[in-house]
C-alpha cells in the first residue's frame, strides 16, 4: 500500500505511527492510562518530588465516604458540573433565569446552556484567596471557583457577551474576541482591593475562544451566528439520533477548542492543550514524556451533559472520562496523607505549573481519583452505574478536599502554592 504523501514526500512509517500516538493524547483514555503509570512509578518510589503512601488510601476514604452520607444523606448526589455552582442559598439561579425566558424551542435553550457553560468553566481557574464577589440580589459574599461561577453567571445575564442588545441570554464569537481587561475587571470587580489572579489571562482566553469559534463556521454557526453554543448542533448532528459517548464530547472539545490553547506543547501542529513532560512516562515515539491531563475541557465536558440530556441527547459512558487534575481533589490526597513532598521545604514557594512537582501532582491526583472510587462505592454500598465518578466527584472528594484544606489554613489555600495564569487551574 502505497504511503501518504505530505508536501510532495512520502510519509514514514514513523512518522504515521507519530501522528497516531499525537492525537490519541487528546484523548481520556490517554489521560488515564499515563497518569495510572506515573502513579505506579510514585508507589515503587521513583518520583522526585512526591512519596505516595498508597496504605492511607482506605482511610481517605472513610472520610470521603462521610461526607457525602453527611452532604447527601439519600445519596441522590447530582453530576460534578458548573450548574451546581449556579445555586445559592437553595436558589438555583441559571433554573430561575431560563424558566423566566422566552426560548424559541428546546434547541434555543441547550445553546445558551453551552455559551454560558463554556465561557463560565474558562473562567474557572483558580482565583487566589483574596478576591471576592459581591452580589447584590442575593446578598453574598464569595470568592474562589463559585465566586467565578456567580460573576460569570451574572455577566452571561447582563449581556457582556452578547453582541445583540435584544438578547443578552448568549455569547457570541465577535463580542468574545473584543473583550478587554477592563471589561472582564468590571464585571469580575478585581480592583488592586480585590485582586484576582490571572485576569490578563482569562481575557486572552477568552479573546482565543472568540476568534476560534469565528473561525470555523463548520462547527460553530450551522444554525446561527457564531457562537461557543452552535457546538451542541455540531454535536447534536453527528450523534443522529444515537447515544453519544462522554470520551467523543471531550474530543470534540479537545479538537475544536485546541487554538485556544497557546504557549503550551505541540506536536506536527496539534495542539495539545493542558499536556505537560514528565521524565517518568516513556515512549519510543514523539510523544515520550508527555502527560496529558486537559482538567479544564474534561470540567467543561462533565458540564455539558446536562443541557444535551435536558435537549433530548442521550449521554452515555460518563465514567470514561476522568477525575480532575485540580487543587481541591489533589489538595485532599496531600492533606490526607496519601501523597507527600519528599522535601518539605518545597512547600515554601509558588511553582510553576510546567515545573515537574507540579505535573507530579496533578498526575497522582486522577490516578488516585481512579483508586479511590471503588472504596467510597463499597463504603457506601453503591454500585459504578449509580454512583459514576462524576458523582464521587461532585458529593465527595471535592468537598473533602476544601473541608480539609480550611481545617488545615485559615484561608482555605491548596497545600501546595501554585503559580497561576488563570488557564489551568
Amino acid at each position: 500500500m502505497a504511503r501518504p504523501l505530505v508536501a510532495g514526500r512520502a510519509v514514514s512509517t514513523q512518522e504515521m505511527t507519530d501522528s497516531s500516538s499525537i492525537r490519541a493524547l487528546l484523548t481520556a483514555a490517554a489521560v488515564r492510562e499515563r497518569t495510572q503509570e506515573l502513579l505506579q512509578v510514585g508507589i515503587e518510589g521513583g518520583l522526585d518530588h512526591f512519596a505516595v503512601e498508597i496504605d492511607r488510601l482506605p482511610q481517605c476514604a472513610d472520610f470521603v465516604a462521610e461526607v457525602v452520607r453527611e452532604r447527601h444523606p439519600t445519596l441522590g448526589v447530582p453530576f460534578h458540573a458548573r450548574w451546581r455552582h449556579f445555586v445559592v442559598k437553595h436558589r438555583d439561579l441559571w433554573a430561575e433565569r431560563a424558566t423566566a425566558a422566552a426560548w424559541k424551542d428546546a434547541l434555543a435553550k441547550a445553546r445558551a446552556a453551552f455559551d454560558l457553560a463554556i465561557v463560565s468553566v474558562l473562567l474557572d481557574a483558580g482565583a487566589g484567596p483574596e478576591w471576592r464577589y459581591r452580589d447584590a440580589s442575593t446578598g453574598i459574599e464569595i470568592g474562589r471557583s463559585e465566586g467565578l461561577a456567580l460573576a460569570s453567571l451574572r455577566l452571561f445575564e447582563a449581556g457582556l457577551f452578547s453582541a445583540d442588545p435584544t438578547d443578552p441570554l448568549r455569547a457570541d464569537a465577535v463580542r468574545l474576541a473584543t473583550l478587554t481587561a477592563g471589561d472582564l475587571a468590571a464585571g469580575l470587580q478585581a480592583s488592586p482591593a480585590n485582586p484576582l489572579l490571572g485576569l490578563d489571562g482569562r481575557v486572552a482566553l477568552l479573546a482565543r475562544l472568540g476568534e476560534a469559534v469565528a473561525a470555523n463556521p463548520a462547527v460553530f454557526a450551522t444554525r446561527d451566528r457564531p457562537r461557543p453554543g452552535g457546538l451542541f448542533d455540531h454535536l447534536r448532528t453527528a450523534a443522529n439520533g444515537r447515544p453519544l459517548p462522554a470520551p467523543r464530547l471531550l474530543e470534540s472539545l479537545l479538537q475544536h477548542l485546541a487554538p485556544i490553547w497557546t504557549g503550551r506543547v505541540s506536536l506536527q501542529g496539534v495542539a495539545l492543550g493542558d499536556t505537560w513532560r514528565h521524565p517518568a512516562i516513556k515512549r519510543d515515539d514523539a510523544t515520550d514524556k508527555l502527560v496529558p491531563l486537559h482538567k479544564l475541557s474534561q470540567w467543561l465536558a462533565y458540564s455539558l451533559i446536562e443541557p444535551m440530556q435536558a435537549a433530548g441527547l442521550d449521554v452515555t459512558d460518563i465514567d470514561g472520562l476522568t477525575g480532575l487534575a485540580e487543587y481541591r481533589n489533589g489538595g485532599l490526597f496531600v492533606d490526607a496523607g496519601v501523597i507527600r513532598l519528599r522535601d518539605p521545604r518545597e512547600d515554601g514557594h509558588p511553582h510553576s505549573v510546567d515545573s515537574f512537582l507540579i505535573v507530579e501532582w496533578r498526575a497522582l491526583t486522577v490516578a488516585l481519583l481512579d483508586r479511590i472510587a471503588p472504596l467510597v462505592r463499597d463504603r457506601l454500598d453503591v454500585s459504578a452505574p449509580d454512583f459514576p465518578l462524576t458523582k464521587m466527584l461532585e458529593g465527595g472528594t471535592w468537598a473533602a478536599g476544601r473541608r480539609l484544606a480550611y481545617a488545615r489554613r485559615v484561608d482555605g489555600s491548596p497545600p501546595i502554592q501554585i503559580v497561576s495564569d488563570g488557564t489551568v487551574f
